[in-house]
């Protein structure tokens, strides 16, 4: 059995080893903190192989019959250090965090989502590095959360997940809506144009109906003048010799 001293001075190393862990960690950027992280997973649960080393490449159809789970429950070994409960949990986060987007058919309002091989979670693809399938572009991202709509275990699932995208991987992604508000832009104007001109056709026919009634009363005055005149001279006739 441990003495007193000695189990004392394990949980003081162990403190002071989560304590420069976290110091360490929070020195990093981002992208060093998940190598850094990723490593140490491999180290603490991956059985010899490491981060860096080059994974068979696998297809969309491949990914889905190793049965990754999009969604799942997360479990702490309640045995294992902080360090290793850590890196566990955010290992087990980017599975469900981040996506892959197949925007090869986007002008047709068509992009497929699929969740991350283990291979794109180590690289960051889709983290650091562009989501969509057909880009490796890694400056200029943003984060956006789309539904994602899944078949897993016999059900049908939907998800809220993050989609990173650079600047024209973005533009893909909206297109059908940009599309769809630039018709409906169009058809309102276009509306808007019709109005108009059946307003000016009824103006300008309102103004020529004024214009024919002002001629017709004119010329039948005219008339009534000559009319007159006419009889004016009937009974003068004769009496200037």
């Amino acid at each position: 059995m441990a003495s007193f001293g000695s189990l004392r001075a394990a949980i003081f190393d162990k403190e002071e080893r989560k304590q420069q862990y976290q110091a360490h960690i929070k020195g990093l950027n981002a992208y060093d903190r998940h190598k850094k992280f990723l490593n140490d997973y491999v180290g603490f649960y991956g059985k010899g192989i490491k981060p860096n080393d080059v994974l068979p490449l696998k297809t969309d159809r491949d990914t889905l019959k190793e049965g990754y789970r999009f969604i799942r429950s997360e479990e702490d070994d309640m045995d294992s250090s902080w360090e290793q409960r850590l890196v566990k949990r955010y290992y087990d986060k980017l599975f469900k965090e981040y996506c892959i987007a197949d925007m090869s058919k986007y002008k047709k309002g068509k992009i497929g989502l699929r969740w991350r091989t283990e291979k794109e979670v180590i690289s960051g693809k889709g983290q650091f590095i562009c989501g969509s399938k057909q880009c490796d572009e890694r400056e200029g991202l943003a984060s956006y959360e789309v539904n994602f709509s899944y078949h897993e275990a016999g059900e049908n699932k939907q998800a809220l997940v993050k989609l990173v995208c650079c600047k024209i991987c973005t533009e893909k992604l909206v297109y059908k809506k940009l599309r769809e508000k630039e018709q409906t832009v169009k058809r309102e104007q276009e509306k808007q144009k019709r109005k108009r001109e059946r307003s000016t056709s009824h103006s300008n026919s309102d103004d020529e109906y004024e214009r024919r009634r002002e001629k017709k009363t004119s010329t039948s005055t005219d008339d009534k003048k000559i009319e007159n005149d006419e009889n004016f001279d009937e009974y003068l006739t004769g009496m200037f010799p």
